[in-house]
């Protein structure tokens, strides 16, 4: 058996046994090709189209089933199994103490879409609700001359971070902060990223197994999947430099967003999961639209 038919028998398997996908690839084949090339010891860029087609040795297929089946019985996302997750070409640390890197707001850090929202006297960062670490991260990379505070209230999800932070060289410039929303993140922020718990219930109930096995904190948003959002649109402005902006992102919560915060106007970034995921606010926009929002 060659690579590329070990990896088209391993897509058939994992479309067979009806696993659910969403945490680093979108599609059984992508899945496949991940799982069989760090099983074998390959690197994820390998072209399968050029690789040799000199068969697999019985150990090679064997370390490829064993991660096969582990994948398929567990429904864990091969993330954890193989503690490891790319975001924008970054490669980050991750296990069950944190859910696995995948925010949209990465495309935005990359893409420079948020980039005309700042200016030479941005300085001071928030990622809030930093999770792994990896916008923090990207955050960091993407601006060289920013200082990063990483915010979350799980110690696990922190400790995850930390071995992000350490492997990427960035421990002089992020900071991580044991924090419930913003309470003891000081500020004044000129920016703040978020990617935060917004499922709502209905859709918390009804998720597949791989994503019930990420924390329940870091998905579960409440009824309408808008409770942790409340509490920050409201209290951000406070943390906010004057020229600050929120980058927040919502899902497919587009339509609760918008009955819990009818008076806000926010401009919505496009990302590969279309216009309505990802959206940013001024500091003057929350002041003049965010219930509850005080300076």
């Amino acid at each position: 058996m060659t690579l590329q038919e070990l990896v088209r028998r391993t897509e058939q398997q994992l479309l067979a046994a009806g696993v659910s996908f969403g945490h680093g690839t979108a599609n059984a084949r992508d899945e496949a090709a991940w799982l069989v090339l760090h099983a074998l010891g390959l690197p994820l860029d390998t072209d399968l189209d050029q690789a040799s087609n000199q068969p697999l040795t019985q150990a090679q297929q064997a370390q490829a089933a064993t991660l096969l089946e582990a994948r398929i019985t567990t429904r864990q996302p091969l993330a954890y199994l193989t503690r490891e997750a790319w975001l924008q070409g970054v490669p980050f640390y991750v296990d069950e103490r944190a859910i696995v890197p995948r925010s949209l707001i990465a495309e935005c850090l990359a893409d420079g879409s948020i980039d005309p929202w700042l200016s030479d006297r941005t300085r001071h960062v928030l990622d809030l609700c930093t999770g792994n670490g990896s916008l923090a991260v990207l955050a960091a990379m993407a601006w060289p001359d920013v200082m990063v505070d990483a915010a979350d209230l799980s110690a696990d999800a922190l400790a995850v971070a930390r071995v992000n932070v350490d492997r990427h060289g960035l421990a002089e410039r992020i900071r991580l902060i044991e924090s419930d929303g913003l309470a003891a993140c000081p500020g004044p922020y000129d920016l703040i990223l978020c990617n935060p718990p917004y499922v709502n219930a209905a859709s918390m109930a009804a998720l597949p197994a791989e994503f019930r096995a990420e924390p329940a904190l870091a998905l579960a948003g409440g009824d309408d999947g808008m409770d942790f959002v409340r509490h920050l649109l409201a209290g951000a402005p406070a943390r906010m430099s004057d020229d600050a902006v929120l980058v927040l992102e919502i899902g497919h919560e587009r339509a609760h967003f918008e009955a819990a915060f009818p008076a806000l106007e926010p401009l919505w970034l496009d990302t590969s999961a279309g216009g309505d995921q990802v959206l940013l606010l001024t500091r003057e926009a929350l002041l003049a639209g965010a219930p509850g929002a005080t300076a």
